[in-house]
């Protein structure tokens, strides 16, 4: 059986569960800015011709067609990335880190390693279209294009670099000074509290948006016609299920019985059956809507979490 995060010691905190059993990893960019900035001559040029100030207009011009099928590759890779990184891991409250399991670390490595190969493909595909994508630019910008905003190759302008920050206090604070080593321990505590907040609020929001689009799906419109269901509204269901049972840290009782009742309600039943069971369909979506209700109260009660001001950096 595989192990979760609430395996290891039933007597710790969930805090202290998730601070033995996660590492800290961050993932960022090296992306090549399709948009720049116009030059003060040329702010000047188009506020003339809107008979507006220059120091009161922003304006830029885009250098490639981020439409060209050749650029989506590239981009894509991207938003597979930061969704795998966000499915395998929980949120910290530090900009860009995330949680994993530390037994998963190794599959974390590989699976980034294979983006980084198809990042690496995708980019090299750019490159044989990139005077195609420069050629198409200069008809489209006209006057304001310029050789001089594009660099002669794409190498080294689209990577992805992944990393795992301390968050622990630094072992040698001890020695220096053990009162600012125990400052430091309770403020990496109450940074894994929050943590667990954090998830739990994650957790929480997408279990209800998921049950809420499941029930709006299964109950007819108002005048009484079947509306459209896709096999995703279950499929993403389960998906959910399963990364709750991996990442959950046991925090909060309610929730895991929710999210137990309703797997139980649609354990076994397909798609297909929903669409043309309307009796199972009716069945499913009152049982649901009653779960829905119990998650709105739980909404509300959950308490705004603190806002961390420490560091503006966005994330990646």
């Amino acid at each position: 059986m595989t192990a979760t995060m609430t395996d290891r010691s039933t007597s710790a905190s969930p805090a202290q569960r998730l601070r033995q059993d996660a590492a800290a990893v961050r993932i960022s960019f090296t992306w090549f800015g399709v948009r720049k900035t116009l030059t003060q001559e040329q702010r000047n040029q188009a506020a003339e011709s809107f008979g507006a100030e220059s120091d009161f207009l922003s304006a830029r011009k885009k250098l490639l067609d981020t439409k060209h099928p050749a650029y989506k590759d590239v981009t894509a890779v991207r938003g597979k990335m930061l969704a795998y990184h966000k499915s395998v891991s929980l949120p910290y409250p530090e900009p860009g880190v995330r949680l994993i399991r530390r037994d998963r670390l190794d599959a974390f490595q590989h699976q980034m390693e294979d983006f980084k190969e198809e990042l690496q493909d995708a980019v090299e595909r750019l490159q044989q279209r990139y005077d195609e994508l420069k050629d198409s630019a200069r008809q489209r910008l006209g006057h304001l294009f310029s050789h001089d905003d594009y660099p002669a190759s794409l190498e080294g302008l689209f990577a992805v670099e992944r990393d795992f920050p301390n968050v622990e206090p630094p072992g040698y604070l001890m020695q220096l000074s053990p009162e600012l080593f125990e400052q430091e321990k309770a403020r990496v505590a109450g940074r894994f509290q929050e943590a667990v907040q954090m998830a739990e609020q994650a957790f929480l929001g997408e279990f209800s948006r998921l049950i809420s689009h499941l029930t709006e799906r299964l109950s007819g419109s108002p005048g009484g016609e079947k509306k459209v269901f896709r096999d995703s509204a279950i499929a993403n269901l389960v998906e959910f299920f399963d990364r709750f049972k991996d990442l959950s840290v046991g925090s909060n009782q309610q929730l895991e019985e929710m999210v137990g009742r309703a797997q139980r309600l649609v354990q076994g039943v397909e798609a297909s059956e929903l669409r043309t069971d309307d009796k199972l369909r009716q069945q499913i979506a009152m049982q649901l809507s009653r779960v829905q209700s119990s998650l709105d109260g739980m909404l509300v009660d959950q308490p705004r979490r603190r806002i961390i001001r420490n560091n503006p950096v966005e994330e990646a």
